[in-house]
């Protein structure tokens, strides 16, 4: 024996959100629990990170978003409904009163300050960040950005009637920035599902644009020097394999490692 020990290998932990309703929304729940709240969250994230090497954990309302980042190596900001417009300028008429957790399709106030204040949180610390849809909606608003409130009818099909799972159509086409994190894991172009009608507008402090369809629409943002990216399809619901469910686990597993690095060393001195 040479005496080595065999090196452990740590999968690193990432976060994914999700969002909050009332029990009796399900179908056959019991109606004497219908007034309690579930968390609900979309497992296709959980399966795909686990299966490219990572720990998914689920992330609720009440978890306190600087204080989970001293846990986490990744944070996945998933879809949902739309960013409520006072978080980003945008016409607050369109806002109805309802409640959203008898209704998860409409404005969230509590789930937009948690997502925002973690990626806050994530960026401060230099965890990596996947936005996807709505979550690259909120990292755009997360940095001062605003959006798109409702995309016009044009040449490209953003709010498909395709279900899940799916790759998406011929006319959904995203050409990528050369140079760009996106670039790197797709090449110059790829074809994506698409399920939303909003879009990215002005792009938050240090964010770029580095994907769009054809007709302009704004389809990947990032923040060079950094690991953040932002995808305006569902990764997790792509029929076929997608390269940013890979990246977000490789990049918290960089981060992991460089830290476990940093200590083996002070713990060494």
């Amino acid at each position: 024996m040479s005496g080595r020990r065999n090196a452990v290998t740590v999968r690193p932990v990432i976060g994914i959100t999700g969002r909050r309703y009332r029990l009796q929304l399900l179908k056959g729940a019991d109606e004497r629990y219908g007034d309690r709240c579930t968390d609900s969250y979309m497992s296709d994230f959980a399966s795909r990170i686990a299966e490219a090497g990572g720990l998914p954990v689920h992330l609720s309302y009440d978890t306190d978003a600087t204080e989970i980042c001293s846990w986490l190596s990744g944070v996945v900001i998933s879809g949902g409904q739309d960013v409520h417009p006072a978080c980003w300028g945008g016409d607050t008429a369109v806002v109805r009163d309802v409640d959203p957790r008898t209704d998860p399709l409409v404005h969230d106030a509590a789930r937009d300050a948690y997502e925002i204040a973690l990626v806050r949180a994530a960026l401060e610390r230099g965890i990596p960040v996947l936005g996807v849809c709505r979550g690259l909606q909120v990292l755009n608003v997360a940095l001062g950005g605003t959006l798109i409130a409702h995309l016009p009818p044009g040449s490209v099909s953003h709010l498909s009637t395709e279900a899940a799972p799916t790759d998406g159509t011929a006319d959904h086409l995203v050409t990528f920035e050369k140079g760009s994190l996106a670039a790197g894991l797709f090449g110059e172009h790829t074809m994506t599902n698409s399920w939303h009608h909003q879009a990215v507008d002005r792009c938050g402090t240090g964010l770029v644009v580095t994907g769009r369809t054809s007709d302009g629409v704004v389809e990947s943002v990032e923040l060079p020097g950094a690991p953040v990216l932002g995808v305006q399809w569902h990764p997790e619901w792509m029929k076929s394999a997608d390269p940013t469910m890979t990246w977000i686990v490789q990049a918290a597993a960089e981060l992991l490692a460089a830290h476990r690095g940093e200590q083996t060393h002070r713990s060494s001195r």
